[in-house]
Protein backbone atom coordinates (compact mmCIF):
# COMPACT_ATOMS: atom_id res chain seq x y z
CA UNK A 1 0.00 0.00 0.00
CA UNK A 2 1.14 3.72 -0.82
CA UNK A 3 2.40 5.70 2.50
CA UNK A 4 0.16 8.94 2.16
CA UNK A 5 1.17 12.39 3.25
CA UNK A 6 -0.36 15.36 3.76
CA UNK A 7 2.27 18.86 4.46
CA UNK A 8 1.06 21.26 6.40
CA UNK A 9 2.74 24.76 5.70
CA UNK A 10 2.27 28.47 5.08
CA UNK A 11 4.47 28.74 1.71
CA UNK A 12 5.72 26.83 -0.64
CA UNK A 13 7.84 27.62 -3.81
CA UNK A 14 7.31 28.68 -6.08
CA UNK A 15 3.97 29.57 -5.53
CA UNK A 16 5.01 31.94 -2.25
CA UNK A 17 8.11 31.99 -0.90
CA UNK A 18 9.66 34.50 1.95
CA UNK A 19 11.97 32.53 3.49
CA UNK A 20 13.58 28.76 3.45
CA UNK A 21 10.67 27.40 4.51
CA UNK A 22 9.06 27.17 1.48
CA UNK A 23 11.73 26.12 -0.25
CA UNK A 24 12.09 23.09 2.05
CA UNK A 25 7.79 22.70 1.37
CA UNK A 26 8.48 23.16 -2.62
CA UNK A 27 11.02 20.03 -2.66
CA UNK A 28 10.32 17.56 0.17
CA UNK A 29 6.79 16.39 -1.49
CA UNK A 30 8.34 15.81 -4.75
CA UNK A 31 11.31 14.12 -3.72
CA UNK A 32 9.01 11.41 -1.64
CA UNK A 33 6.46 11.25 -4.32
CA UNK A 34 9.49 9.99 -6.47
CA UNK A 35 10.68 7.75 -4.12
CA UNK A 36 6.42 6.11 -4.22
CA UNK A 37 4.81 8.33 -1.08
CA UNK A 38 1.86 9.98 -1.88
CA UNK A 39 2.81 13.60 -1.18
CA UNK A 40 0.22 16.35 -1.09
CA UNK A 41 0.21 20.36 0.48
CA UNK A 42 -2.41 21.97 2.34
CA UNK A 43 -1.49 26.16 2.27
CA UNK A 44 -3.66 28.99 2.74
CA UNK A 45 -5.41 30.58 -0.40
CA UNK A 46 -2.80 33.74 -0.35
CA UNK A 47 -3.58 34.84 -3.82
CA UNK A 48 -0.03 34.13 -5.02
CA UNK A 49 -1.07 30.17 -4.13
CA UNK A 50 -4.32 30.58 -6.67
CA UNK A 51 -2.65 32.08 -9.22
CA UNK A 52 0.49 29.68 -9.23
CA UNK A 53 -2.05 26.24 -9.90
CA UNK A 54 -3.72 24.74 -12.33
CA UNK A 55 -6.91 22.57 -12.62
CA UNK A 56 -8.77 24.06 -9.11
CA UNK A 57 -11.72 22.31 -7.98
CA UNK A 58 -14.12 22.19 -4.81
CA UNK A 59 -13.32 19.33 -2.83
CA UNK A 60 -15.52 20.40 0.14
CA UNK A 61 -17.30 23.00 2.57
CA UNK A 62 -16.40 22.53 5.58
CA UNK A 63 -19.01 25.00 7.20
CA UNK A 64 -18.14 27.97 9.30
CA UNK A 65 -14.90 28.61 11.62
CA UNK A 66 -13.04 31.06 13.11
CA UNK A 67 -15.75 34.08 12.38
CA UNK A 68 -15.71 32.76 8.69
CA UNK A 69 -19.20 31.82 7.29
CA UNK A 70 -18.16 28.59 4.85
CA UNK A 71 -14.74 27.23 4.77
CA UNK A 72 -14.18 25.85 1.94
CA UNK A 73 -11.42 23.38 0.61
CA UNK A 74 -10.22 23.02 -2.78
CA UNK A 75 -7.25 21.54 -4.76
CA UNK A 76 -5.05 22.15 -7.44
CA UNK A 77 -1.83 21.15 -9.35
CA UNK A 78 1.23 22.71 -9.21
CA UNK A 79 3.33 21.48 -12.11
CA UNK A 80 5.47 20.36 -13.19
CA UNK A 81 5.91 17.85 -10.77
CA UNK A 82 2.77 17.48 -10.50
CA UNK A 83 1.68 17.93 -6.86
CA UNK A 84 -1.46 17.92 -5.19
CA UNK A 85 -2.07 21.20 -2.97
CA UNK A 86 -5.26 21.89 -1.05
CA UNK A 87 -6.19 25.43 -0.29
CA UNK A 88 -7.97 26.70 2.53
CA UNK A 89 -10.38 29.26 1.03
CA UNK A 90 -11.38 32.20 3.59
CA UNK A 91 -10.76 35.34 1.36
CA UNK A 92 -11.22 37.60 4.57
CA UNK A 93 -8.37 35.94 6.20
CA UNK A 94 -5.87 35.45 3.25
CA UNK A 95 -7.17 37.53 0.21
CA UNK A 96 -4.81 40.17 1.19
CA UNK A 97 -2.33 41.97 -0.73
CA UNK A 98 1.09 41.65 -0.26
CA UNK A 99 3.36 40.19 2.50
CA UNK A 100 0.77 36.81 3.85
CA UNK A 101 2.36 38.03 7.36
CA UNK A 102 2.45 41.19 7.90
CA UNK A 103 0.25 44.67 6.82
CA UNK A 104 1.98 47.43 4.78
CA UNK A 105 3.94 48.64 8.09
CA UNK A 106 5.05 45.56 8.83
CA UNK A 107 3.30 44.61 11.86
CA UNK A 108 1.86 41.24 12.27
CA UNK A 109 -1.81 40.87 11.52
CA UNK A 110 -4.00 41.39 14.72
CA UNK A 111 -6.07 37.84 13.35
CA UNK A 112 -3.16 35.75 12.51
CA UNK A 113 -3.91 33.52 15.72
CA UNK A 114 -6.76 32.72 13.89
CA UNK A 115 -5.66 32.79 10.07
CA UNK A 116 -3.31 29.75 10.96
CA UNK A 117 -5.52 28.17 13.78
CA UNK A 118 -7.58 27.31 10.29
CA UNK A 119 -4.51 25.96 8.47
CA UNK A 120 -4.09 24.17 11.18
CA UNK A 121 -7.96 22.97 11.95
CA UNK A 122 -8.67 22.76 8.03
CA UNK A 123 -5.65 20.03 7.97
CA UNK A 124 -6.70 18.05 10.39
CA UNK A 125 -10.10 17.91 8.37
CA UNK A 126 -8.44 16.33 5.34
CA UNK A 127 -6.73 14.03 7.58
CA UNK A 128 -9.85 12.82 8.87
CA UNK A 129 -11.70 12.28 5.91
CA UNK A 130 -12.60 16.25 4.47
CA UNK A 131 -11.95 15.00 0.75
CA UNK A 132 -13.85 11.68 0.22
CA UNK A 133 -11.23 10.56 -2.42
CA UNK A 134 -8.07 10.19 -0.82
CA UNK A 135 -6.90 10.19 3.32
CA UNK A 136 -3.57 10.71 4.87
CA UNK A 137 -1.91 8.11 6.76
CA UNK A 138 0.79 11.11 7.73
CA UNK A 139 -0.36 14.69 8.89
CA UNK A 140 3.38 16.18 8.31
CA UNK A 141 3.00 20.14 10.27
CA UNK A 142 6.24 22.21 9.60
CA UNK A 143 6.73 25.02 11.90
CA UNK A 144 4.28 27.39 13.82
CA UNK A 145 2.11 28.32 11.16
CA UNK A 146 1.14 24.51 11.21
CA UNK A 147 1.02 23.97 14.83
CA UNK A 148 -2.10 23.13 15.95
CA UNK A 149 -2.80 20.71 13.67
CA UNK A 150 -1.77 17.80 16.08
CA UNK A 151 -3.96 19.66 18.99
CA UNK A 152 -6.92 19.41 16.62
CA UNK A 153 -6.16 15.85 15.96
CA UNK A 154 -5.94 14.69 18.99
CA UNK A 155 -9.18 16.38 19.98
CA UNK A 156 -10.89 14.88 17.30
CA UNK A 157 -9.92 11.43 18.39
CA UNK A 158 -11.09 12.27 21.52
CA UNK A 159 -14.63 13.56 20.67
CA UNK A 160 -14.51 10.68 18.07
CA UNK A 161 -13.72 7.55 20.10
CA UNK A 162 -11.14 7.02 17.06
CA UNK A 163 -7.52 7.14 16.77
CA UNK A 164 -5.87 9.77 16.29
CA UNK A 165 -4.09 10.48 12.43
CA UNK A 166 -0.27 10.36 13.64
CA UNK A 167 1.35 13.47 12.97
CA UNK A 168 4.60 14.71 12.71
CA UNK A 169 6.40 18.52 13.15
CA UNK A 170 8.89 19.93 11.99
CA UNK A 171 11.08 22.71 13.46
CA UNK A 172 12.27 25.31 10.73
CA UNK A 173 13.31 27.61 13.50
CA UNK A 174 12.16 27.39 17.23
CA UNK A 175 12.77 31.13 17.25
CA UNK A 176 9.36 31.64 15.66
CA UNK A 177 6.89 30.61 17.89
CA UNK A 178 3.38 31.79 17.08
CA UNK A 179 2.64 33.27 20.56
CA UNK A 180 -0.51 34.97 21.22
CA UNK A 181 -2.41 36.66 24.18
CA UNK A 182 -3.88 33.64 26.38
CA UNK A 183 -7.37 35.52 25.59
CA UNK A 184 -7.03 34.43 21.67
CA UNK A 185 -7.56 30.79 23.46
CA UNK A 186 -11.63 31.19 23.34
CA UNK A 187 -11.23 31.53 19.47
CA UNK A 188 -9.39 28.66 18.67
CA UNK A 189 -12.49 25.97 19.10
CA UNK A 190 -10.11 23.41 21.29
CA UNK A 191 -10.90 22.02 24.60
CA UNK A 192 -11.03 24.21 27.30
CA UNK A 193 -8.52 21.39 28.91
CA UNK A 194 -6.27 22.22 26.13
CA UNK A 195 -4.99 25.22 27.85
CA UNK A 196 -2.55 24.05 30.29
CA UNK A 197 1.08 23.82 30.90
CA UNK A 198 0.48 20.02 29.24
CA UNK A 199 -0.75 21.76 26.37
CA UNK A 200 -1.28 24.87 24.32
CA UNK A 201 0.02 27.60 27.29
CA UNK A 202 3.46 29.37 27.09
CA UNK A 203 4.06 31.21 30.39
CA UNK A 204 0.83 32.36 30.40
CA UNK A 205 0.07 33.08 26.85
CA UNK A 206 -0.42 30.35 24.04
CA UNK A 207 2.25 29.15 21.99
CA UNK A 208 1.67 27.41 18.56
CA UNK A 209 4.83 25.84 17.99
CA UNK A 210 4.66 24.43 21.73
CA UNK A 211 1.07 22.96 20.87
CA UNK A 212 3.25 20.84 18.31
CA UNK A 213 5.96 19.88 19.95
CA UNK A 214 3.57 18.63 22.76
CA UNK A 215 0.82 17.20 20.72
CA UNK A 216 2.66 15.52 17.62
CA UNK A 217 3.93 11.70 17.44
CA UNK A 218 7.48 12.93 16.69
CA UNK A 219 9.92 15.37 16.33
CA UNK A 220 12.48 16.54 13.27
CA UNK A 221 14.48 19.45 12.89
CA UNK A 222 16.10 20.41 9.75
CA UNK A 223 19.60 19.39 10.69
CA UNK A 224 20.95 16.69 13.46
CA UNK A 225 23.57 19.89 15.15
CA UNK A 226 20.08 21.85 15.75
CA UNK A 227 18.29 18.26 17.08
CA UNK A 228 20.57 18.58 20.21
CA UNK A 229 20.94 22.44 20.77
CA UNK A 230 17.10 23.26 20.84
CA UNK A 231 17.36 21.12 23.88
CA UNK A 232 19.78 23.75 25.74
CA UNK A 233 18.92 26.72 27.70
CA UNK A 234 20.58 28.57 25.70
CA UNK A 235 18.72 27.68 22.22
CA UNK A 236 15.94 26.19 23.62
CA UNK A 237 13.46 29.55 23.92
CA UNK A 238 12.13 28.46 26.84
CA UNK A 239 10.95 24.72 25.30
CA UNK A 240 14.22 23.26 26.12
CA UNK A 241 12.45 21.62 29.00
CA UNK A 242 9.40 20.17 27.42
CA UNK A 243 11.78 19.27 24.54
CA UNK A 244 14.23 17.47 26.60
CA UNK A 245 11.12 15.28 28.15
CA UNK A 246 10.90 14.06 24.39
CA UNK A 247 14.39 13.59 23.50
CA UNK A 248 13.69 9.88 22.08
CA UNK A 249 11.01 10.95 20.07
CA UNK A 250 13.43 13.95 18.48
CA UNK A 251 15.47 12.98 14.90
CA UNK A 252 17.85 15.29 13.10
CA UNK A 253 17.69 15.35 9.15
CA UNK A 254 19.29 17.44 6.94
CA UNK A 255 17.49 19.75 4.51
CA UNK A 256 18.21 19.12 1.09
CA UNK A 257 19.23 21.21 -2.05
CA UNK A 258 16.13 20.74 -4.74
CA UNK A 259 18.71 20.52 -7.97
CA UNK A 260 16.38 21.41 -10.34
CA UNK A 261 16.48 25.03 -9.28
CA UNK A 262 20.21 25.46 -7.97
CA UNK A 263 22.40 23.66 -10.13
CA UNK A 264 25.20 26.06 -11.74
CA UNK A 265 24.89 23.76 -14.98
CA UNK A 266 21.42 24.00 -15.65
CA UNK A 267 20.78 27.41 -13.71
CA UNK A 268 18.82 29.91 -16.42
CA UNK A 269 19.24 32.77 -13.49
CA UNK A 270 22.44 33.32 -13.55
CA UNK A 271 25.20 34.94 -17.02
CA UNK A 272 27.09 31.85 -17.79
CA UNK A 273 25.83 28.26 -16.85
CA UNK A 274 29.14 26.23 -15.89
CA UNK A 275 29.65 22.87 -14.06
CA UNK A 276 33.29 21.46 -12.64
CA UNK A 277 33.58 20.40 -16.62
CA UNK A 278 33.40 23.44 -17.83
CA UNK A 279 34.29 25.64 -14.70
CA UNK A 280 35.44 29.01 -17.10
CA UNK A 281 31.63 30.40 -16.91
CA UNK A 282 31.82 30.92 -12.92
CA UNK A 283 34.64 33.88 -14.12
CA UNK A 284 32.20 35.83 -16.31
CA UNK A 285 29.14 34.98 -13.87
CA UNK A 286 31.63 37.11 -11.45
CA UNK A 287 32.28 40.10 -13.51
CA UNK A 288 28.51 40.18 -14.34
CA UNK A 289 27.25 40.17 -10.85
CA UNK A 290 30.28 43.52 -10.02
CA UNK A 291 29.02 45.22 -13.20
CA UNK A 292 25.27 44.33 -11.83
CA UNK A 293 26.02 45.76 -8.31
CA UNK A 294 28.68 48.48 -9.43
CA UNK A 295 31.53 46.53 -7.97
CA UNK A 296 35.06 47.22 -9.67
CA UNK A 297 35.24 44.80 -12.22
CA UNK A 298 38.46 42.73 -10.98
CA UNK A 299 38.81 38.96 -11.54
CA UNK A 300 41.51 39.03 -8.90
CA UNK A 301 39.23 40.58 -5.75
CA UNK A 302 38.15 38.16 -3.25
CA UNK A 303 33.96 38.31 -3.64
CA UNK A 304 32.38 37.89 -0.67
CA UNK A 305 28.58 37.49 -1.11
CA UNK A 306 25.54 37.59 1.43
CA UNK A 307 22.00 36.81 0.74
CA UNK A 308 20.09 36.85 4.10
CA UNK A 309 17.92 38.08 6.16
CA UNK A 310 19.23 41.32 8.07
CA UNK A 311 19.19 40.71 11.19
CA UNK A 312 21.27 39.67 14.13
CA UNK A 313 20.31 36.47 14.36
CA UNK A 314 21.75 35.90 11.17
CA UNK A 315 24.95 37.95 12.82
CA UNK A 316 25.32 40.61 10.04
CA UNK A 317 26.07 42.92 12.99
CA UNK A 318 29.16 40.81 13.03
CA UNK A 319 29.56 41.38 9.53
CA UNK A 320 29.41 44.57 9.71
CA UNK A 321 32.15 44.65 12.36
CA UNK A 322 34.23 42.73 9.80
CA UNK A 323 33.97 44.93 6.54
CA UNK A 324 36.91 47.05 7.29
CA UNK A 325 39.30 43.69 6.95
CA UNK A 326 37.35 42.52 4.00
CA UNK A 327 38.38 46.25 2.55
CA UNK A 328 42.05 46.43 3.56
CA UNK A 329 42.88 43.52 2.42
CA UNK A 330 41.14 44.28 -1.25
CA UNK A 331 37.92 42.33 -1.00
CA UNK A 332 34.83 42.77 -2.33
CA UNK A 333 31.44 42.36 -0.73
CA UNK A 334 27.73 42.06 -1.73
CA UNK A 335 24.41 41.97 0.23
CA UNK A 336 21.43 41.26 -0.75
CA UNK A 337 18.40 41.41 1.79
CA UNK A 338 16.41 43.07 4.15
CA UNK A 339 16.08 43.42 7.52
CA UNK A 340 16.25 45.46 10.80
CA UNK A 341 16.84 48.99 10.07
CA UNK A 342 19.70 50.09 11.81
CA UNK A 343 21.63 46.71 9.93
CA UNK A 344 20.16 48.02 6.88
CA UNK A 345 21.92 51.45 7.50
CA UNK A 346 24.90 50.58 8.77
CA UNK A 347 25.83 48.37 5.45
CA UNK A 348 24.36 50.97 3.02
CA UNK A 349 27.18 53.19 5.05
CA UNK A 350 29.22 51.19 4.36
CA UNK A 351 28.57 50.87 0.97
CA UNK A 352 28.79 55.04 0.20
CA UNK A 353 32.27 54.72 2.13
CA UNK A 354 33.80 52.20 0.01
CA UNK A 355 31.39 52.40 -3.64
CA UNK A 356 34.04 50.13 -6.00
CA UNK A 357 34.03 47.36 -2.83
CA UNK A 358 30.60 47.14 -1.01
CA UNK A 359 27.11 46.96 -2.89
CA UNK A 360 24.13 46.39 -0.59
CA UNK A 361 21.09 45.81 -2.73
CA UNK A 362 18.03 46.24 -0.05
CA UNK A 363 14.90 44.04 -1.07
CA UNK A 364 14.52 39.99 -2.45
CA UNK A 365 15.65 39.12 -5.61
CA UNK A 366 15.53 36.06 -6.39
CA UNK A 367 17.30 36.23 -10.11
CA UNK A 368 19.94 38.40 -8.01
CA UNK A 369 20.11 35.70 -5.56
CA UNK A 370 21.12 33.01 -7.97
CA UNK A 371 24.00 35.75 -9.56
CA UNK A 372 25.47 36.47 -6.18
CA UNK A 373 25.57 32.86 -5.01
CA UNK A 374 27.59 31.89 -8.97
CA UNK A 375 29.57 35.19 -8.74
CA UNK A 376 30.80 35.00 -5.50
CA UNK A 377 34.29 33.14 -4.33
CA UNK A 378 32.85 33.08 -1.03
CA UNK A 379 29.51 33.31 0.47
CA UNK A 380 29.09 34.09 3.77
CA UNK A 381 26.62 32.94 6.48
CA UNK A 382 27.80 33.82 9.98
CA UNK A 383 24.67 33.09 11.83
CA UNK A 384 24.56 33.44 15.47
CA UNK A 385 22.18 30.33 15.33
CA UNK A 386 21.09 28.78 12.42
CA UNK A 387 18.72 25.15 11.78
CA UNK A 388 19.86 24.23 9.09
CA UNK A 389 20.55 26.89 6.50
CA UNK A 390 20.24 26.23 2.91
CA UNK A 391 22.46 29.50 1.64
CA UNK A 392 25.47 27.51 2.59
CA UNK A 393 24.32 24.07 0.50
CA UNK A 394 23.58 26.06 -2.60
CA UNK A 395 27.10 27.94 -2.22
CA UNK A 396 28.96 24.30 -1.98
CA UNK A 397 26.97 23.11 -5.23
CA UNK A 398 28.35 26.50 -7.23
CA UNK A 399 31.84 26.49 -6.39
CA UNK A 400 31.28 29.84 -4.24
CA UNK A 401 33.21 28.37 -0.79
CA UNK A 402 31.00 28.99 2.36
CA UNK A 403 32.13 31.16 5.66
CA UNK A 404 30.14 30.01 8.55
CA UNK A 405 29.57 30.00 11.83
CA UNK A 406 29.83 26.36 13.32
CA UNK A 407 26.24 26.01 14.53
CA UNK A 408 23.39 23.73 13.92
CA UNK A 409 23.62 23.04 10.12
CA UNK A 410 26.28 24.82 9.21
CA UNK A 411 28.38 22.84 11.51
CA UNK A 412 27.23 19.51 10.09
CA UNK A 413 27.72 21.09 5.97
CA UNK A 414 31.23 23.06 5.66
CA UNK A 415 34.41 21.48 6.48
CA UNK A 416 36.96 24.23 7.36
CA UNK A 417 40.34 24.81 4.97
CA UNK A 418 42.49 24.26 8.31
CA UNK A 419 45.98 23.04 7.60
CA UNK A 420 45.01 19.41 8.56
CA UNK A 421 41.87 19.23 6.88
CA UNK A 422 43.65 20.61 3.37
CA UNK A 423 46.10 17.70 4.28
CA UNK A 424 43.17 15.19 4.56
CA UNK A 425 41.37 16.49 1.40
CA UNK A 426 38.36 16.88 3.10
CA UNK A 427 38.24 20.59 3.29
CA UNK A 428 34.98 22.42 1.81
CA UNK A 429 35.14 26.23 3.10
CA UNK A 430 35.74 28.32 6.50
CA UNK A 431 33.96 27.35 9.73
CA UNK A 432 34.44 30.17 13.13
CA UNK A 433 34.23 28.80 16.29
CA UNK A 434 33.31 31.58 17.95
CA UNK A 435 30.85 34.42 17.51
CA UNK A 436 32.96 37.40 17.83
CA UNK A 437 34.76 39.48 15.60
CA UNK A 438 38.27 37.84 16.30
CA UNK A 439 37.04 34.28 15.24
CA UNK A 440 35.55 35.82 12.26
CA UNK A 441 37.92 38.03 10.73
CA UNK A 442 40.47 34.77 11.08
CA UNK A 443 38.28 32.63 8.95
CA UNK A 444 38.42 35.75 6.24
CA UNK A 445 42.31 35.92 6.89
CA UNK A 446 42.01 31.89 5.69
CA UNK A 447 40.04 32.62 2.63
CA UNK A 448 42.55 35.28 1.46
CA UNK A 449 44.86 33.03 1.89
CA UNK A 450 44.37 29.73 0.47
CA UNK A 451 43.02 31.98 -2.71
CA UNK A 452 46.44 33.02 -2.99
CA UNK A 453 47.44 28.82 -3.32
CA UNK A 454 45.35 28.46 -6.81
CA UNK A 455 45.76 24.68 -6.80
CA UNK A 456 44.77 24.31 -3.12
CA UNK A 457 41.54 26.93 -3.95
CA UNK A 458 40.39 24.99 -6.74
CA UNK A 459 41.05 21.57 -5.02
CA UNK A 460 38.67 22.90 -2.27
CA UNK A 461 36.48 24.02 -4.88
CA UNK A 462 35.95 20.54 -6.56
CA UNK A 463 35.65 18.93 -3.51
CA UNK A 464 32.52 21.43 -2.81
CA UNK A 465 30.99 20.99 -5.93
CA UNK A 466 31.06 17.14 -5.61
CA UNK A 467 29.09 17.32 -2.15
CA UNK A 468 25.59 15.68 -2.52
CA UNK A 469 22.91 17.35 -0.68
CA UNK A 470 20.18 16.51 -2.92
CA UNK A 471 16.82 15.53 -1.07
CA UNK A 472 16.50 11.65 -1.62
CA UNK A 473 18.65 10.75 1.31
CA UNK A 474 16.86 12.95 3.37
CA UNK A 475 13.22 12.16 1.74
CA UNK A 476 14.19 8.24 2.47
CA UNK A 477 14.26 9.42 6.40
CA UNK A 478 11.20 11.09 6.07
CA UNK A 479 10.13 8.18 5.41
CA UNK A 480 11.45 5.79 8.06
CA UNK A 481 10.10 8.22 10.70
CA UNK A 482 6.83 7.40 9.26
CA UNK A 483 6.82 4.01 9.07
CA UNK A 484 7.38 3.95 12.79
CA UNK A 485 4.21 5.14 13.15
CA UNK A 486 2.13 3.83 11.21
CA UNK A 487 1.62 -0.27 9.81
CA UNK A 488 1.81 -0.18 6.23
Amino acid sequence: MTLCVLHVAAEMYPLLKTGGLADVVGALPPAQTQLGTNARVILPAFPAVIGGLTQIQHVADLGPAFGIDNVRLERGLLEPHGIVVYVVRADAFYDRPGNPYFDSSHNQYADSDRRFALLGWAAARVATGADPAWKPHILHAHDWHAGLAPAYLRAHARASGKPHVPCVITVHNLAYQGVFPASEFRYLQLPVDFFSVDGVEFYGHLSFLKAGLFYADRITTVSPTYSHEIQTHAQGAGLDGLLRTRTHDISGILNGVDQTVWNPAIDTLIDTRYSLAKFSGKAKCKAALQDRVGLARDDGALLFGVVSRLTEQKGIDLLLSAIPDIVQRGGQLVVLGTGDAALENGLKNAAQAHPQSIAVVLGFDETLSHSIIAGSDVVMVPSRFEPCGLTQLYALAYGSLPLVHSVGGLADTVTDASLENLADDVSTGFVFHHFNRVSLVAAIRRAFALKQRRPEWKAVVRRAMTQDFGWEASALRYVDVYRELVAI
